[in-house]
């Protein structure tokens, strides 16, 4: 799994903010431009560190489209100090970005099969590059399925572009809550429940996982007793990564380093280790 920089893996780059988008209540997108160089290209699935000058960095998955070359775009959930002080940030203020690192979604493996995307709350973020790319050069699928499963209405992510994508004739696209509102007229329940109802044509699709770790172990269960190969089912493993660059040993999963070998993995590479808790 190769990794993209600009130039000094290390050395946080200015970036500058161009516009904060309120997703819900602890949640914002950033749309970012580069201060003293230029963006450089990512792959669907890969993530940089995002730097708060004075406080830390994390690892964030980019949730823009690939297409546009010209702004980085992240989605941020204030869940600790690091990510609080990213989605308190106003337009015009200056994060520091390294990256881009990590593998990708295998999306060349996918033409002339069918492809099931599964996200399961904040996890919508990293696979919206896939979702671009593969509306983007939709003649070279088959079936386009999007699942996305929520806890609640209200924290549904990108729900003007949701409604867009949904009025499209050639895809799929269904939206689960597990607890609704009295407005929700949707699916409720968890997502790896709609799996069943698709009738995947299992011997000729790739699924696409990302969410809460739970979350993607019932649906990579789900997806294989639909016929899936191991093989065939990819998760976006983000879990403690400090460095990015395979050294702190903070995101060492039992033999794998998620920064370096993922954060996208195949099933059949990690699926024993999902429900080690330790791990």
């Amino acid at each position: 799994m190769s990794v993209t920089a600009l130039s000094d893996p290390w050395l946080p780059h200015p970036h500058r903010v161009i516009e904060v988008q309120r997703e819900a209540a602890d949640t914002v997108t950033l749309e970012l431009t580069s201060v003293d160089e230029p963006i450089g290209a990512y792959q669907p699935g890969q993530f940089n560190m995002l730097y708060a000058f004075g406080i830390g960095e994390i690892a964030i998955s980019v949730s823009g489209d690939p297409g546009d070359d010209g702004r980085l775009v992240h989605t941020v959930r204030a869940v600790g100090a690091v990510s609080r002080a990213i989605a308190g940030v106003k337009g015009g203020d200056i994060l520091g970005v390294r990256g881009p690192f990590g593998s990708a979604w295998p999306l060349s493996q996918v033409p002339q099969r069918d492809l099931v995307i599964v996200a399961g709350g904040l996890g919508l973020a990293p696979l919206r590059p896939a979702i671009y790319h593969a509306l983007r050069w939709r003649a070279q699928y088959r079936r386009v399925v999007i699942l996305i499963g929520m806890r609640s209405p209200a924290e549904i992510l990108y729900r003007a572009q949701l409604e867009q994508w949904r009025s499209r004739l050639d895809i799929e696209l269904e939206v689960t809550v597990d607890r609704p509102d009295t407005q929700w007229h949707g699916h409720v329940g968890v997502v790896p429940a709609l799996i069943g109802r698709l009738g995947l044509d299992a011997a000729n699709t790739v699924a696409m996982v990302c969410g809460p770790e739970i979350m993607m172990r019932f649906t990579a269960n789900a997806l294989c007793e639909a016929g899936l190969s191991p093989a065939h089912i990819y998760l976006s493993m983000e879990r403690n990564m400090k460095c990015a660059l395979g050294l702190c040993g903070h995101c060492q999963f039992g033999p794998t380093f998620i920064c370096k070998d993922g954060p996208v993995l195949a099933l059949d590479r990690v699926r024993s280790l999902l429900a080690i808790r330790e791990v």
